[in-house]
């Protein structure tokens, strides 16, 4: 299939771009290099971020034997020697959403800056674009994770309370310096979203548009409504969906296409489910369950309760409907 976006007859404009782009294996070219490098350093990490918190475990046991015994001192050192490399990995966690937030912002530069229009940075960076294929299949797999773990919210709590009582300040004295309030304040923000990264991603994918003043808004919202197109012709149409070698990628790409459609929803001033929404958002869910149910309720969910103007006026009952 080669790095180049396969472009192939659209028979009705109606229903959006008819592509096929090639999420597993296209390449970086030379004009891609500089940048691929900068995300793909990165990247690199996000399969491990995604394996230790799939293992995470929590300190529940611990926690709930030191609050449940407060004058026993050996079992609130056992809690907190169990709760604190815990949120060093939150913290780590934290540190990777900033550094994926510029991998993003970089992505967005590279594929919105004229001349060339949405579909044509996609046919000249197909590698930039299955990067950032990969920053939301990653984010939202994240999120599932932790939304799906208390133990994340339980351990971080803990932590805030007994540093800020001071009880392991003298026996711990390293401890602040690691987590000290300020960062544990800006965690604590990032961890009460529900779905924390995707949070980070809509922000700063708002702040791009807002901050690149002449660039026009229609280059960020057409570049994710041709992802959203992209993914959703290539899951409905057999021919396309055949040319996976991975059983992975169907998973890959409805992740994908229910991101963009959620940053879509975040940046454009009307929002994806109103009817000038340059995205099929009636096709896109009709994909979505079309899927084996256990597969896609959390992706539903993301539309559901992430998004922003799926309860506006300007959205149809039929798609409220489907969405139910």
């Amino acid at each position: 299939m080669g790095n180049l976006l396969k472009v192939l007859t659209c028979t009705d404009l109606e229903q959006g771009p008819n592509f096929f782009l090639d999420f597993e294996n296209a390449q970086a070219t030379d004009a891609e290099r500089e940048t691929w490098e900068k995300v793909d350093a990165v990247l690199r990490q996000s399969d491990g971020i995604l394996s230790e918190l799939q293992n995470y475990q929590g300190a529940i046991t611990e926690i709930r034997q030191a609050i449940s015994n407060s004058s026993d001192q050996d079992l609130q050192e056992r809690a907190w020697n169990a709760v604190l490399p815990l949120v060093l990995r939150l913290k780590c966690y934290y540190e990777f959403s900033l550094r994926l937030a510029d991998a993003l912002r970089s992505l967005l530069g590279a594929l919105t800056s004229p001349p060339h229009t949405p579909t044509q940075h996609l046919e000249r960076e197909q590698a930039l674009a299955k990067q950032f294929a990969e920053i939301l299949h990653f984010t939202l797999r994240f999120d599932e994770l932790k939304m799906s773990n208390p133990a994340i919210q339980n351990d971080f709590s803990y932590y805030r309370r007994t540093l800020s009582r001071n009880k392991m300040k003298n026996s711990h004295p390293g401890a602040e310096n690691e987590v000290n309030n300020e960062m544990a304040n800006r965690m604590s923000l990032f961890y009460a979203e529900a779905t924390p990264m995707l949070k980070t991603l809509s922000d700063v994918t708002s702040k791009f548009v807002s901050e690149n003043k002449t660039l026009p808004i229609e280059n960020t919202t057409d570049c994710l409504s041709t992802m959203a197109g992209v993914c959703k012709v290539m899951l409905e149409t057999p021919e396309y969906r055949s040319r996976f070698t991975s059983e992975h990628t169907a998973s890959f790409c409805l992740r994908v296409m229910v991101g963009v459609i959620i940053l879509y929803d975040h940046v454009h001033p009307v929002g994806a489910f109103a009817r000038t929404s340059k995205i099929d958002m009636k096709g896109c869910i009709k994909v979505l369950k079309d899927q084996p149910p256990n597969s896609v309720e959390g992706l539903l969910n993301a539309l559901r309760y992430t998004t922003k103007h799926l309860n506006d006026e300007t959205t149809s009952k039929q798609i409220k409907s489907m969405l139910q």
